[in-house]
């Protein structure tokens, strides 16, 4: 598929935990009208880094009163765990979010990693293969029910997906996703690993005959990876997060609002690339998914990891690449 040019879009992911909601809530406000393209959250229900008792905030609160107070990025969870919740129940949530935010929802979903919080509240925490099998019918019962809620969406609500398992997850991507994100914290080389796992991605793709430029492709980087940005952009990455901590200094989200603007239109590795505002929301039967043969492309490297996974660093949502 020919390349083409494409503008680079960029956003950062409000970390819920060691702050107030006057902070957050400040935060979110000031980055909207810096200019940023996309505002997240995480879903977790317990602090994974820092003092484990310390504050935290609950994701689709968070996002309700995200979608009200600001006005221009599209926002979400990056990612919002589906174990946490009944699907039927986590789809009527996200269509009242969308509604709320005028259409600027994206749904980001991911099939869980944090065992702690899966323990302290109570919610079953299978191994990696079964936590996928529920993430894969998860997904199925998201789209089959906002097709029947009434009233839908109000956007095109595109489904991101998070993650780098090269067998499933990225088979998955691949099949029901409009977005997919990858968060190299822990790589050696973040950029080579990303444009390999998205030449993973368009394998899969053609696999199960959907164009590999209806999946955007999206990374989330830490502060001290903001000098990666243009090389991610180049690898074909089209959406750029990044993950901020409290006190949330703004002054690394104009950085990366620099980036964008020094480098313009980028060079993207496929064609009809879907930006954030204009992505097109897929219901369930618009896409073949159950009962499809699984093809493992040529590029997959024996055992992948699990969900499981080994503590993620302080930016990482739940399901977010660690799934198989």
């Amino acid at each position: 598929m020919p390349p083409h040019d494409t503008t680079l879009r960029v956003g950062v992911q409000l970390h819920p935990q060691h702050t107030d909601l006057n902070q957050l809530r400040t935060a979110w406000r000031e980055a909207d009208a810096l200019g940023v393209d996309s505002i997240w959250t995480w879903d977790h229900f317990l602090p994974h880094h820092g003092d484990p008792a310390g504050r935290h905030y609950e994701c689709w609160s968070l996002l309700s009163a995200m979608a009200v107070e600001t006005s221009r990025a599209t926002i979400g969870p990056l990612v919002s765990c589906t174990a946490f919740r009944n699907p039927h129940v986590l789809a009527d949530m996200a269509r009242t979010v969308d509604q709320l935010s005028g259409g600027r929802l994206v749904l980001g979903l991911g099939a869980g990693w944090f065992e702690a919080e899966h323990l302290e509240y109570g919610i079953p925490f299978p191994g990696p293969a079964a936590r996928m099998d529920a993430f894969e019918a998860a997904i199925t019962a998201v789209k089959d029910r906002l097709g029947k809620l009434n009233p839908g969406p109000a956007g095109p609500l595109p489904l991101l997906i998070g993650g780098a398992g090269r067998r499933r997850t990225l088979e998955l991507v691949a099949r029901e996703a409009d977005w997919w994100n990858w968060y190299g914290w822990a790589s050696e080389d973040p950029v080579a690993d990303f444009r390999e796992l998205n030449g993973v991605l368009d394998e899969w793709c053609e696999r199960v005959g959907r164009d590999p430029g209806e999946v955007a492709r999206t990374v989330m980087v830490n502060p001290d990876q903001l000098p990666l940005v243009e090389g991610f952009a180049e690898a074909g990455a089209v959406h750029v997060v990044l993950s901020l901590a409290a006190p949330y200094d703004l002054r690394q989200v104009e950085e990366l609002l620099k980036v964008r603007e020094a480098l313009g239109p980028v060079r993207a590795a496929f064609e009809d690339q879907p930006a954030a505002s204009d992505a097109v929301h897929r219901k369930a039967e618009d896409r073949p998914r159950t009962g499809r043969t699984r093809a493992t492309p040529t590029t997959q490297r024996g055992a992948v990891a699990g969900v499981a996974g080994p503590r993620r660093s302080p930016g990482q949502g739940p399901g977010a690449g660690r799934a198989s």
